[in-house]
């Protein structure tokens, strides 16, 4: 019981309210001045005071009025008519008022039934559950038996940890008092049972209505398959009742939108939105939620968009669906803005707004934002929550400061497995092998086991250092902590072996895995076999991905690099067949730098730059000092069977490069410049940057599509091994 309302008996409520007649509200006073037959004259001998008060307390609609109307029983001695009483305490409950109602309540000697029911329900409807159950043992020991109105305010109030235990006791009553035929108190087991998650006890319930279910039985059910993760079941109950020719109502139609947002059915989900418009639902909050959500999970973000922003007022939920769905859909701007607009509407942000906007700014990459975002929760209540620490360790990590990811980390005082495991699997993403070590042995010291997230951590940071033992047997070691490697463990593993130029012993490893390799080990195998050009396993990899995942470009682009580097020209002619016939084109290469706050695009010999003659004519000044300091452009790596001058000049327009020279131009000298690109770095690239890193007295932080690199001082924190 959290609170002693439910079994101490509170002072007399006679001594906190005054028996003066004055002042009535509504101007229905029941002392006129003359005689008259209305019903609400009290001196009239039709007089009713149960109609007369029961319409006082219906136009209630402060405490004053109440108090008002309350002292008018005790005056005219009704205040022990339990009608009257039970109105009473609705009215209070309704208002909000539950200590008052319940003092009115523990006033009336030997309450009824009736009276008892208008006490739970008070606290029921305020979510005040444990005081709601506490009357009900109450009544129980009262000697009062319930009735069917009692049970549903009951059932509703079995909440918290033991909610499916006493649900079933509740159940066991149900039954024992004859109400098992009851529909109104078997939906409301229905809701029990899924709010516990216990959708086959639901689902038995339902079933054992048999013809007397009605519209609310199949929203239970419905209800009870969406919100515990069975949205075809979900589908299954709503298409059966539609066919029976139920009218849906609104409370249905947003667990069938849920259930086609879950998964990911725009086409089935839309037709409900027409419902919704028939019906003249648009502006139902739950309804314009679940419609908010379906288009951003489907990718229709600006539909969500354009359905948020018809909302004059917006509760949190609707803030968080659309930051969430902007940032599951790549668009981490809008996100971000999103979330600026809220804070600018004086809405209050919550740990998912929080945690939506940090993975936003994570998959941005900008450090800026990223530290804008930071600065924000220093100074909000959330400085100290754990899962907003692990997301901004996340952050940090993955725009490029492992520094800023770490001292969030030595901040945060309560550190549970995910702290411990995001910034594990931050010091992988950068290559940061022996720090990642040093973390998990400190971890271990600490007293916290690791989860199947570290041991990913652990083995990223291994492969992009080229830790192979080291690798080999951490992952191992797995099996000490009952820790059952998952896929991507093993894709490690075999990307680990790959790299090393261990491809047998990685062939070999897939052979003996206990799982069926899918893309992500077969993509390991092949990137490993380009690298150190063997055709024929490259080709026995590509062969499995292209069954496996036949349109993704990445995989055909991958087998013509390796045909390429061995220069088997047919084969690269081969495969641009191929994915012309499967309407696939290659990935433009994209780089992006951020600059005072704004992201600059650039790809391959792209011209479209207002400040392009400028950013070309630094370009060949640049590339010029390369080729004095040495660099050789490593035209072996060329995709296609071109001269040796124009395989060369296509190499030096590689975006990244492009970027940097922006950022040279438009930067003060010793600025650290960091650029973002959507695929591997090249080894042409990655040699000219290092060498621009010395010859600019620059750092450079590159994200590409496998991990981060720092430059400086013609060094590169990968080793030359990525």
């Amino acid at each position: 019981m959290s609170r002693n309302l439910a079994l101490s008996k509170p002072s007399s409520i006679f001594s906190r309210i005054s028996p003066s007649p004055k002042l009535l509200p509504l101007d229905l006073h029941p002392f006129p001045d003359h005689e008259s037959n209305n019903p609400h004259d009290i001196h009239s001998p039709t007089f009713n005071p149960e109609s007369f008060y029961t319409s006082l307390l219906d136009r209630s609609t402060c405490k004053k009025h109440l108090n008002q109307i309350h002292s008018q029983t005790i005056v005219t001695g009704l205040h022990s008519n339990g009608f009257i009483v039970t109105k009473l305490i609705h009215t209070a409950s309704n208002l909000g008022d539950i200590p008052y109602a319940r003092q009115v309540f523990d006033e009336f000697p030997d309450p009824y039934v009736f009276l008892w029911n208008a006490i739970i329900r008070g606290y029921s409807r305020q979510n005040m559950f444990n005081e709601a159950i506490g009357l009900y043992t109450r009544m129980q020991d009262a000697g009062v038996g319930p009735d069917r109105f009692t049970m549903p305010h009951v059932l509703k109030s079995c909440g918290g940890a033991a909610a499916f235990e006493v649900g079933r006791a509740v159940h066991a009553q149900i039954f024992r008092r004859g109400f098992e035929s009851d529909v109104f108190v078997q939906n409301g087991l229905v809701a029990v049972y899924a709010k516990c998650g216990r959708v086959g006890n639901a689902r038995n319930v339902f079933e054992g209505l048999g013809d007397h279910k009605t519209i609310v039985s199949w929203t239970s059910i419905i209800s009870a398959y969406a919100q515990n993760g069975q949205p075809i079941e979900a589908l299954n109950f709503f298409k059966k009742m539609r066919s029976y020719g139920l009218q849906v109502d609104w409370i249905t139609l947003v667990s069938g939108i849920s259930a086609y947002a879950d998964i990911e059915d725009l086409g089935q989900g839309k037709s409900l939105h027409s419902c919704v418009i028939k019906m003249g639902l648009e502006a139902e909050p739950d309804l314009r939620i679940a419609l908010i959500t379906l288009y951003a999970k489907c990718g229709n973000v600006m539909v969500a968009k354009a359905l948020f922003d018809e909302m004059e007022t917006c509760n949190v939920i609707m803030w968080n669906t659309m930051i969430s769905g902007f940032a599951k859909n790549g668009c981490c701007g809008e996100a971000i803005s999103v979330f600026q607009r809220m804070l600018t509407k004086k809405a209050k942000p919550d740990s998912v707004t929080i945690c939506s906007t940090i993975l936003a700014c994570a998959q941005l990459g900008s450090l800026q934002e990223a530290r804008k975002m930071g600065d924000y929760i220093d100074k909000s209540e959330y400085k100290a929550d754990v899962f907003v620490n692990s997301a901004l360790i996340d952050m940090y990590a993955k725009c490029g400061s492992v520094e800023l990811a770490r001292k969030v980390f030595d901040q945060t005082k309560t550190k549970d497995i995910v702290v411990w495991s995001s910034m594990t699997v931050g010091y992988g993403l950068h290559g940061k092998a022996h720090e990642a070590i040093s973390l998990f042995s400190m971890m271990k010291q600490a007293g916290v086991s690791p989860n199947d997230v570290t041991f990913i951590g652990l083995l990223t940071a291994c492969n992009h250092a080229g830790l192979v033992e080291e690798g080999w047997r951490i992952f191992n070691s797995m099996k000490d902590y009952k820790i059952e490697p998952r896929h991507q463990h093993y894709a490690c593993v075999v990307d680990l072996l790959g790299r090393a130029g261990c491809l047998d012993r990685a062939y070999d490893f897939i052979k003996k895995m206990p799982i069926k390799p899918g893309v992500s080990i077969w993509g390991a195998l092949l990137s490993a076999s380009r690298i150190y050009r063997h055709v024929e396993l490259g080709e026995y990899s590509a062969q499995h991905l292209f069954s496996l995942d036949p349109y993704n470009t990445g995989h055909y682009v991958q087998l013509s690099n390796l045909y390429a580097s061995v220069r088997m020209w047919s084969g690269v002619a081969r495969i641009r067949v191929l994915m012309k016939e499967k309407g696939l084109a290659k990935d433009m290469g994209c780089s992006m730098i951020e600059l005072d706050g704004k992201l600059q695009v650039f790809r391959m010999g792209d011209k479209s730059h207002p400040k392009s003659d400028e950013i070309f004519k630094e370009h060949k000044r640049l590339d010029a000092r390369l080729k004095e300091a040495g660099l050789v452009a490593d035209t072996e790596s060329a995709l296609h069977d071109l001269s040796y001058e124009d395989k060369e000049e296509s190499i030096c327009n590689h975006s990244e490069r492009l970027a940097i020279v922006y950022g040279l131009m438009s930067t003060p000298c010793g600025t650290t410049l960091r650029i973002t690109k959507n695929l591997r770095a090249c080894v042409n690239c990655h040699a000219a940057i290092k060498l621009i890193s010395r010859l600019e007295n620059r750092e450079i932080v590159v994200r590409d599509a496998n991990r981060f690199h720092h430059f400086k001082n013609g060094e590169c924190s990968c080793g030359d091994y990525w």
